[in-house]
């Protein structure tokens, strides 16, 4: 497994390798926020609670939770709903996957059922599921049957459209560059329908 460089901190990406809900909660994080803010999350959040355990997480009060996610520097630029969505995803995990993220998918389901499970999480839709499926597959050495297929565009070997494309400075600043064109392209796309 190649190491990970979303957050490009060495602590913060060693987190994020060992521990496969912080990943998990880097992704759910991955919104409003640059990626690698995002994926720092987890590393805030285990310094302030000591440890990164889905079973900690879901059982912690939820105002306290929601106070050490506000704190400076803040986990997320929503702190509260972000924190309520972190809970959520702990109990998820801890209630259907006693605890485990990886049992999401190390049962041997392939591609497709992965990304179906993935889906069904609290905070992750269709392409968050997809791009969470391309980032296990092309940097975290899951790879079950089908999964660039499942994983769609996201999937595809050599792109460089999200954060499961991540590997060093140089490609985060392609990703920066697609999702820029992206934006600007959907924008007019827009413009030219009104």
């Amino acid at each position: 497994m190649a190491k990970l460089k979303l957050v490009q901190e060495p602590a913060a990406d060693a987190l994020l390798e060992g521990n496969p809900f912080a990943l998990l909660v880097g992704m759910l994080l991955d919104q409003q926020i640059p990626m690698e803010v995002a994926f720092g999350g987890p590393k805030k959040i285990a310094d302030r609670m000591g440890s990164f355990d889905a079973h900690v997480i879901a059982d912690h009060d939820p105002e306290a939770f929601a106070a050490l996610c506000a704190q400076t520097p803040a986990v997320h630029r929503f702190p509260g709903s972000m924190a309520k969505r972190v809970q959520a995803l702990a109990q998820v995990i801890v209630d259907e996957y006693g605890g485990d993220a990886t049992a999401l998918w190390s049962d041997g389901a392939d591609g497709a059922e992965v990304l179906r499970r993935l889906k069904a999480l609290p905070g992750f839709g269709e392409q968050k599921a997809k791009i969470f499926l391309a980032l296990l597959g092309k940097q975290y050495g899951v790879t079950p049957k089908g999964w660039r297929a499942a994983a769609g565009d996201y999937g595809k070997a050599g792109s460089h459209m999200s954060v499961a494309d991540v590997t060093d400075p140089g490609s985060l600043q392609k990703v920066r560059t697609y999702k820029k064109e992206a934006k600007a392209r959907n924008k007019e796309a827009k413009a030219a329908k009104a």
